[in-house]
């Protein structure tokens, strides 16, 4: 509530009554879902997958990001979603290495990767996915950091387990990617829970408290961000379960080339 309705509520009390802070209450409850809400994650996370397949299927170059990110979030309400999760982010080149990058009007070229990351609300649950393309031929650092980033994603998705550690989880691919020199271009944590909001508990992040249990659902999207040059980052939606997790991201992450 604003701060004059907190005052106008205070003023509205009886003798003795106070408004005491309860912060959390609602976010614990949330962090962990129901069979339910799981369903609903499902399918959000199915038609974001349907929707790379529609990317791929019209190709990249020669469009503008603006473009892509306008004809993706058309065709997601066009097949069942009642609005992105968020407003899509399509970056290729120097833009990939913002990780919040806002979708330009300049035209996607050949030879760069391009980071699409976005998702879908279904039945009023979010989804979020992140996959990096190449439109054609790459340097060898361009596809050397890729295979790193791909390789400390699926670490850190084997990591996440009930009773993990959230910033465990986190180190696991930071780790990784510090090893091979470029810690101080993944400046963000590993990832958050998503549900009702695309941003809820738990995180996955160096100054992370608390573990992970049945129920959460998190991403995993560690990135590398190169200014000037390119970004990398591939995210995957998963689930905690009793006895691992299940991710309900779907769509392939080996590197794919898209042209126009």
């Amino acid at each position: 509530m604003s701060v004059r309705q907190h005052r106008r509520l205070t003023e509205m009390l009886p003798d003795g009554a106070e408004l005491v802070p309860a912060g959390g209450i609602v976010e614990g409850l949330r962090a962990v879902k129901d069979e339910g809400e799981l369903r609903a994650m499902r399918d959000a996370a199915a038609l974001a997958d349907e929707m790379y397949e529609y990317i791929a299927s019209r190709g990249l170059v020669g469009r503008t990001e603006r473009e892509v990110a306008v004809d993706v979030e058309r065709e997601m309400r066009a097949r069942g979603a009642t609005d992105p999760s968020f407003p899509s982010i399509i970056a290729a080149a120097a833009n990939g290495a913002l990780p919040h990058a806002t979708p330009g009007d300049s035209e996607i070229p050949a030879d760069t990767l391009v980071i699409v990351d976005m998702g879908c609300i279904v039945d009023g649950y979010c989804s979020d996915c992140t996959r990096t393309f190449a439109t054609g031929s790459l340097s060898n650092d361009a596809a050397a950091v890729y295979e790193l980033v791909l390789a400390a994603q699926e670490e850190a998705l084997a990591a996440v387990l009930p009773g993990a550690e959230c910033k465990v989880v986190d180190a696991v691919a930071r780790d990784k990617i510090a090893a091979a020199g470029h810690g101080e271009q993944f400046g963000h944590g590993l990832g958050h829970g998503v549900g009702l909001e695309i941003h809820e508990g738990p995180r996955l992040a160096q100054s992370a408290e608390g573990t992970l249990a049945a129920g959460n659902v998190v991403t995993v999207e560690p990135g590398v961000y190169v200014p000037g040059a390119f970004g990398v980052r591939i995210e995957d939606l998963v689930v905690v379960r009793d006895d691992g997790n299940e991710v309900l991201s779907h769509f392939p992450k080996p590197l794919m080339t898209l042209g126009a």
